[in-house]
């Protein structure tokens, strides 16, 4: 199948999938009052270790000043917090709270059905070729080198 016009360029075939997809995911998180970004932001937390705010805005793809603002809505609601760095106690980091693993916990179901409803949609092996292959393509753009 030849497509043409806007279908014949990765770059806008990307973005849909990745809107359709966060689409979803955001109205499994809805029940929750938890955005797609919250949700990224407390995942990257769940390894207990604190994360600066770089670190973190890199891990969870979002710009710093849109990082600060989602930080401090999930501090407001004592989701997260900040504090001393372990490896340098004059640096900041941010930790999830008690409060934030509890709700990412409950969260965490939603998102696994909403992964299960792709990949009921999509097929098994072609989700696990599909994040395969973005994977690789991650590594190469980012210049770790070409997928083996």
């Amino acid at each position: 199948m030849l497509t043409t016009g806007l279908g014949s360029s990765l770059s806008y075939l990307l973005s849909r999938a990745e809107r359709l997809v966060n689409r979803g995911l955001a109205a499994s998180l809805a029940s929750e009052d938890v955005t797609v970004e919250q949700w990224r932001i407390l995942r990257a937390l769940a390894d207990g270790l604190g994360h600066s705010m770089g670190d973190l805005a890199a891990a969870v793809l979002m710009p710093h000043p849109t990082l600060t603002k989602a930080v401090d809505r999930l501090i407001d609601r004592s989701l997260v917090y900040r504090g001393p760095s372990a490896g340098d106690r004059r640096r900041v980091a941010v930790f999830l709270s008690e409060r934030g693993r509890d709700l990412l916990a409950r969260v965490e179901g939603s998102v696994a059905e909403h992964q299960r409803l792709i990949t009921t949609a999509y097929g098994d092996d072609s989700t696990e070729q599909l994040m395969s292959h973005l994977e690789g393509l991650v590594r190469a753009l980012d210049g770790a080198g070409p997928h083996p």
